[in-house]
């Protein structure tokens, strides 16, 4: 009979989380702060393109060639897809392209930590800081984390999305 009543009231607190996690007020808070987050990342970089060229180029990842064009043109998909969360159009589109830049700036990360390459990662600052390696390589583990938190933001406005598509 305990095993029962376990189950039951594991089966209720899964119900109260799954209600919880897409409730439109929690799904509208994320999506404000996630476009909010996005269009502060973006205009510094759109106001100084070449430093943030060069943050790109320190990546050592992207073929010299595209160092430019990725530095003219990932800046205003950052602001579009923020403006688009803040403004509620496009949320599916915006949400993709989102949980794309987090997934490619954690890999990107990752591979400059594999390497040891400690980097400024150009997320709100595109100015080269005065800091030693040490303060470098703590920064881009608490910029990956920062993303993976950002990216299960975006994982609950697709949940949220999931399931008023089902109720409606």
């Amino acid at each position: 009979m305990s095993s029962g009543l376990s189950t039951q009231h594991s089966g209720l607190q899964q119900s109260a989380l799954r209600r919880w996690l897409t409730e439109p007020w929690l799904t509208i808070r994320v999506q404000l702060a996630l476009g909010v987050f996005f269009v502060v990342a973006a205009l510094p970089k759109i106001v100084d393109p070449p430093s943030f060229a060069h943050m790109i180029y320190n990546y050592r990842i992207v073929p010299g060639m595209l160092v430019n064009l990725a530095a003219l043109t990932m800046p205003w998909i950052e602001l579009l897809a923020g403006l688009a969360l803040i403004l509620g159009i496009w949320r599916g589109t915006a949400r993709t392209i989102i949980a794309a830049l987090l997934l490619t700036f954690i890999t990107a990360i990752g591979i400059n930590l594999a390497r040891h390459n400690p980097i400024d990662c150009g997320c709100f600052d595109v100015t080269a800081a005065n800091k030693t390696r040490a303060e470098r390589i703590d920064d881009m583990h608490f910029v990956i984390y920062r993303d993976l938190g950002m990216l299960l933001m975006v994982g609950q406005l697709w949940w949220a999305a999931r399931v008023e598509k089902e109720k409606g």
